[in-house]
């Protein structure tokens, strides 16, 4: 299973939808959800033609466009200005799923008839339920760089919304950042606006969901790249030890307190159980103290490209 979410900011400018059909060419996907296409809706069986599907969808804002794969059976559930859901019944797996593409809405105001509709759809959800698309919102304050300062209403407001419903952040490979206002030095912003959700029973249905942040060629956003095989074996992480650790007040207590065997056998014997103890608590700590700081490696190296530029 492979799906693209991608706000294009216009399917005819810059190359982005040649883009599109080169990356479905080298995924096939299963389902595209673009916003912004910019573009009036007649038009949309003409691209439609272009990247090879059967079916497409656009929803009464004309803001969303899905172009959904032959071998999916679709029915509209709700088409709203900030929002398509969309049940998908897959004709050779005969598994079905919930898709909401979003657009919503710059101002928090507004943005509020769209958390209304995610509540509606929530109150019975037992399907599997993917949702993604351009929220227009940050969940916090690491996921912005420049610019004015966070409203906490509005940040308030998306995660009570996702919380209530029910829906996990899916996470993400690459830059934290999917828009850029296409401004360097001291005008840059940099924000995190695109991403998808899922709730406990699409998780268990597409075990390993994977979403990428591909580069930001053709828009101001980011694509967002969904990949998922029920046959491939997760590698295990190797275990990194970061030297800047050492430095951290709770280091030495976090060390001392899982070296510590508690158990007595031959030193020897002892020794790579106390390894693993420690490898995996430190991970851990690592995490919750520090963050993933490969990804922050990555969206500062964007940053730099981006003054660079």
């Amino acid at each position: 299973m492979n799906a693209l979410i991608w706000n294009i900011r216009s399917v005819n400018t810059q190359g982005a939808f040649e883009r599109i059909i080169e990356m479905q060419r080298k995924y096939h996907f299963h389902f595209i959800g673009i916003m912004e296409p910019m573009q009036q809706s007649r038009k949309l069986e003409k691209y439609n033609r272009k990247i090879g599907f059967t079916q497409a969808i656009v929803n009464s804002s004309n803001k969303i466009w899905a172009f959904i794969d032959e071998r999916f059976y679709v029915i509209v559930v709700i088409d709203m200005v900030q929002c398509l859901t969309l049940k998908l019944y897959d004709t050779e797996d005969h598994k079905e799923f919930i898709l909401t593409l979003v657009y919503a809405k710059c101002d928090h105001i507004e943005r509020i008839e769209l958390w209304d509709s995610l509540y509606y759809l929530a109150r019975y959800m037992t399907t599997p339920w993917l949702v993604g698309g351009d929220f227009n919102v940050i969940w916090d304050e690491e996921e912005k760089f420049g610019g004015l300062l966070v409203s906490l209403n509005e940040v308030d407001d998306f995660r009570h919304c996702m919380n209530t419903c029910n829906l996990t952040d899916m996470g993400f490979k690459g830059s934290i950042y999917t828009w850029w206002n296409g401004r360097a030095e001291k005008d840059c912003i940099l924000k995190r606006l695109d991403r998808v959700f899922a709730n406990m029973e699409l998780q268990q249905l597409w075990t390993g969901l994977e979403i990428t942040h591909l580069s930001k060629i053709g828009s101001d956003h980011c694509p967002l790249l969904l990949t998922y095989n029920p046959d491939l074996v997760p590698i295990k992480k190797s275990f990194r030890f970061l030297k800047f650790w050492t430095k951290h007040e709770s280091y030495k207590a976090v060390v001392k307190e899982n070296w510590q065997a508690d158990f007595h056998a031959n030193p020897f014997f002892l020794f790579n159980p106390k390894i693993k103890r420690l490898k995996k608590a430190l991970s851990t700590w690592g995490r919750a103290i520090f963050g993933d700081i490969f990804q922050k490696i990555d969206s500062l190296e964007e940053v730099v490209r981006v003054h660079e530029a």
